[in-house]
């Protein structure tokens, strides 16, 4: 705990963790910046967030269930030698991320805004007329439901969109 002094009133930093229930990671972070910002805090700051529950039982149950596949090799490449396998390996999944103009996908993009902390803007179509841009940074990226967690830097509001709404993404 630091001691912070000001003219009348002396301020204390505190570390908490708080435990947040949702139905999804976005809809819980929303609830915890909705109590932060009603709480009449001079300034916060949320470091990380985790999901707690079965998810690392689920995926540990599911392992068991993988088997690897076994890659053919073209006829016109010779295999590997066995120390290159794995560069091989990651520059074959390099190129299949990539659209066949030779950008990368759309995943890719937003996983590399997730790790840069990146601010972007995005256009959102959400039916019925309502397009919405938004100067935000990506938060979560759910790939199974195809869910975008972003926070608008302007309005210090959490936001979740399905892929689909999102019809420009500009870095």
């Amino acid at each position: 705990m630091k001691r912070q002094h000001s003219k009348n009133k002396t301020a204390y930093l505190f570390n908490v963790d708080i435990l947040v229930e949702g139905e999804t990671n976005a809809v819980a972070l929303e609830k915890l910046l909705n109590v932060l910002n009603g709480g009449n805090f001079p300034d916060y700051r949320i470091v990380s967030g985790l999901e707690m529950g079965t998810l690392i039982a689920n995926m540990r149950e599911s392992a068991a269930e993988f088997r690897p596949i076994p890659v053919k090799v073209a006829a016109g490449n010779a295999a590997p030698p066995s120390g290159g396998t794995q560069a091989a390996k990651t520059k074959t999944d390099a190129d299949q991320s990539r659209d066949p103009n030779g950008d990368p996908s759309i995943n890719e993009r937003i996983r590399r805004c997730i790790e840069a902390k990146r601010l972007i803007r995005l256009s959102v179509n959400k039916g019925y007329g309502i397009r919405l841009s938004i100067p935000c940074r990506i938060l979560n990226f759910d790939e199974t439901a195809q869910l975008l967690t972003v926070y608008h830097v302007d309005e210090k509001q959490v936001y979740a969109f399905n892929l689909y709404e999102i019809d420009e993404f500009s870095e």
